[in-house]
């Protein structure tokens, strides 16, 4: 995985404070291969929230607060809502990321 401990951190800290409690986050996408450079970080975040308006005012504190402190880079947010149909990308994160 390519990420270092403290952005680890910073995303897990901050999609916990954007989305609840029980929210959980996986990276997923080019940066799990140890063997790649660069690269977007792609993140796949599971919630309990279901409010649309909830949905996006959460995506853009928690992106905007992970980019304040780690820097301007390219995050890509998958979002899952618990309890919702779950589509083939939500399948590829789970079983090719690593979670947080």
């Amino acid at each position: 995985m390519r990420l270092t401990p403290f952005q680890i951190e910073t995303i897990k800290q901050h999609v916990q404070r954007c989305f609840g409690k029980t929210a959980e986050v996986w990276l997923f996408g080019s940066r799990v291969d140890p063997n790649k450079r660069g690269g977007d970080i792609d993140l796949y975040v599971e919630t309990d929230l279901h409010e649309p308006d909830a949905l996006v005012d959460a995506k853009l504190k928690a992106l905007s607060a992970i980019k304040y402190e780690m820097g301007d880079q390219k995050i890509d947010l998958v979002i899952y809502r618990r309890g919702m149909p779950v589509e083939p990308i939500h399948f590829e994160a789970l079983e090719t990321g690593v979670r947080l």
